[in-house]
């Protein structure tokens, strides 16, 4: 699949407005996952089958939401659900092992090149007969993204979320802070917070996939959509000045993050903000998950990333979250049922009941209980020239996994990033493919 858009796609605006209906992270952890797959594969389409569904859900908010959905699918089904949920970065780094095992019927994944890879690998299950039961209830764009590389479909969307920074509105309003629209005032702003005594940007980068994001934004900010597409797939060199340029403009940055940044979760980042430690955090609206405190949730607020060089703030993060069926599963009818119930709006619904931190993708989804924060969200989609998916979900999984995420891990740490090896490594893995 290299030389492919690594699964990234572009929305014209009124197909994903149809979308977003105006009106983040799936992974199930491989080894207890593997252990945990005992349901069995019945199931007519009757009622009365079972299944088991694989789930990354282990954050309070999200497992209560997958527990809604399972819940009112077993209502109108009359199946059995058995939920098995684990940790999702170990599923992530293990998914090959994990469907090569004993995988569950069901479980959670995402859009982008590596449902496409695991595709490729005949590894999961066709689900292109349910996409013929629900395509009408999504946009061309969004069976796009659920499409592999043969045009069979592998994966049905629950929901998709901008990445952004994320602040509290008091702090900013006590200090007199503005959104920044360029890059520089954004590093003007960060000066302000650091003076006083605020960390300015909650970084952290532990889990090592938050810096992609980062990445990601710099790169579509000074060069451009299609070159961030094309250095995904490897089309263009990672040693190379437009990616050098990326570095230098990211390193202007690090000053300003959370010193302890590179032993943080995304979860402690957010808390930091929370609690006022923090000015600023560039996430996924997954971060509102971790405010229960609704003094504290209703107090968030968000601005996309500034613009830096080219294209404005055109390009938005957006990652598509949703189900796939290990190849088992597809020879399981209430697992495809699952499926199915997924891709309307009920299905999404249920879950939505939960986490509001997401926007349901299915066009028959009740958005009316919007919140004016998640209708901004959603306009931040709708409006965006181009959406991309996540660097971590799609490049080719050992250039993000082995090669990307510790290169940024390690620039993090000391300033500096060794492009000229990253492209050797890169023409390697690629070549491989």
């Amino acid at each position: 699949m290299a030389g492919m858009p690594s699964g990234r796609f572009e929305i014209d605006r009124r197909s994903l407005i149809r979308t977003a209906g105006i009106g983040a992270v799936s992974l199930a952890g491989a080894g207890l996952l593997a252990a945990c797959s005992s349901g069995g594969s019945g199931g007519s389409g009757g009622g009365g089958g079972s299944l088991t569904f694989g789930s990354n859900a282990s954050d309070p908010v999200p497992k209560k939401a997958y527990a809604a959905f399972v819940s009112a699918f077993e209502k109108k089904s009359k199946d059995k659900v058995t939920t098995n949920v684990s940790d999702h970065n170990s599923f992530q780094d293990k998914i090959t092992n994990y469907l090569q095992g004993s995988p569950d019927d069901a479980f959670t994944w995402f859009a982008g090149y590596r449902m496409q890879y695991i595709a490729k690998k005949g590894l999961v299950g066709d689900v292109s007969d349910v996409w013929s039961k629900i395509g009408s209830n999504f946009s061309d764009a969004l069976k796009k993204a659920s499409t592999g590389a043969d045009g069979k479909q592998y994966f049905v969307p629950n929901y998709n979320y901008p990445w952004g920074f994320f602040y509290r509105k008091s702090v900013w309003q006590s200090n007199g802070w503005s959104v920044p629209g360029t890059w520089d005032e954004l590093i003007s702003l960060c000066k302000q917070m650091q003076k006083k005594g605020i960390i300015p940007v909650a970084f952290t980068d532990k889990d090592l996939w938050p810096a992609c994001g980062t990445f990601d934004y710099l790169n579509m900010r000074i060069n451009g959509y299609q070159f961030h597409v094309d250095l995904c797939a490897h089309k263009e060199s990672w040693n190379s000045s437009q990616v050098k340029d990326v570095f230098d403009t990211w390193k202007e940055l690090l000053p300003y993050y959370d010193k302890s940044a590179a032993g943080l979760t995304w979860q402690e980042g957010a808390q930091k903000l929370g609690n006022k430690q923090a000015g600023m955090m560039l996430l996924g609206s997954f971060i509102t998950q971790q405010f229960t405190d609704p003094a504290v949730l209703n107090d968030i607020d968000f601005f996309p990333f500034p613009a830096v060089k080219v294209e404005g703030t055109d390009a938005v993060e957006a990652p598509i979250d949703g189900l796939m069926l290990s190849k088992k599963g597809a020879q399981n009818q209430a697992a495809k049922d699952m499926l199915q119930f997924m891709g309307t709006g009920a299905g999404q619904e249920a879950y939505y009941s939960v986490d509001k931190s997401n926007i349901m993708t299915a066009k028959d989804a009740d958005t009316s209980g919007y919140s004016a924060f998640t209708k901004k969200l959603a306009d931040v989609i709708a409006n965006a020239k181009s959406i991309s998916q996540f660097f971590d979900r799609d490049a080719l999984p050992a250039m993000a996994s082995n090669v990307l995420e510790p290169a940024m891990l390690s620039f993090i740490k000391g300033g500096s990033v060794n492009l000229a090896n990253i492209e050797s490594q890169a023409k390697t893995l690629y070549a491989q493919q």
